[in-house]
């Protein structure tokens, strides 16, 4: 038996199971499985590996993507860099930590940037937001954080309250890396004043469960380019899988 499958905390939104189930149904992989691992504290993910010796490879959602990377063993270089993980591979006893975040959101984002977006504002500063802002920094995107964390608060970063018709006109490039307005929780959404959002807006959402979330419908509202994350999850999920079928 093959077991791959996702940690994190409340994994009811997830569709990652089902696009792998569909995945090894369709190869013929009978002996492959993907499960839900919700853990209270990544502290238990040791365990879980112990305990289940034929785990191959897990991919790793809120709130354990950086947390997770100091019960790893190695980082690959981009993971390093981008400070965060997403995707696990275990081989040969070892646990090494990818991300494959930032393949998947550089290639869902491109088809959408214009010369609009030469700078953007990510909201959150988890795990999610690092890898948006490392994919970022290769198409030469200046970033601006906003956080509700008071702590946080430094020259680049900002709480919600600070955000202006002023900045969402030099930012048209908006990112929500947070998991509000996630399902179940629909009537939730960043604080941000969407009336100042225009047609020369984008607004990007990491949450693909519901298709629309309130960010994108508000945002949308004002005549900003509205864009969920579910094309992120495929592509980052296909590039998961690729990783764990490398013998290496």
């Amino acid at each position: 038996m093959h077991v791959f499958g996702l940690i994190g905390r409340n994994l009811s939104h997830s569709f990652s199971r089902s696009f792998f189930e569909k995945k090894f149904s369709e190869l013929g992989l009978h002996d492959h499985v993907y499960r839900n691992f919700e853990l209270a504290s990544i502290s238990g993910l040791p365990g879980l590996l112990k305990a289940d010796p034929t785990v191959k490879g897990l991919n790793v959602t809120f709130p354990y993507k950086v947390a997770v990377m100091e019960f790893l063993d190695e980082l690959s270089p981009e993971a390093a860099e981008a400070g965060a993980v997403n995707c696990i591979k275990v081989y040969n006893g070892k646990t090494i930590g990818h991300n494959t975040d930032v393949y998947g959101f550089s290639q869902s984002i491109k088809p959408f940037l214009d010369r609009h977006h030469e700078n953007a504002l990510i909201l959150g500063t988890g795990g999610a937001s690092k890898a948006v802002s490392f994919a970022l920094k290769k198409f030469g995107i200046q970033q601006f954080f906003v956080t509700s964390d008071p702590g946080k608060k430094n020259g680049n970063t900002y709480l919600y309250p600070d955000v202006n018709d002023r900045m969402l006109a030099s930012c048209k490039l908006v990112i929500n890396c947070t998991p509000l307005g996630m399902y179940p929780q629909v009537d939730q959404c960043p604080e941000l004043p969407y009336h100042c959002f225009s047609g020369e807006h984008l607004a990007y959402d990491l949450v693909y469960n519901p298709p629309e979330t309130l960010f994108l419908k508000m945002a949308a509202a004002s005549g900003a380019a509205a864009v969920n994350g579910l094309s992120m999850l495929h592509l980052q999920a296909e590039k998961s899988w690729q990783i764990w079928q490398d013998l290496r």
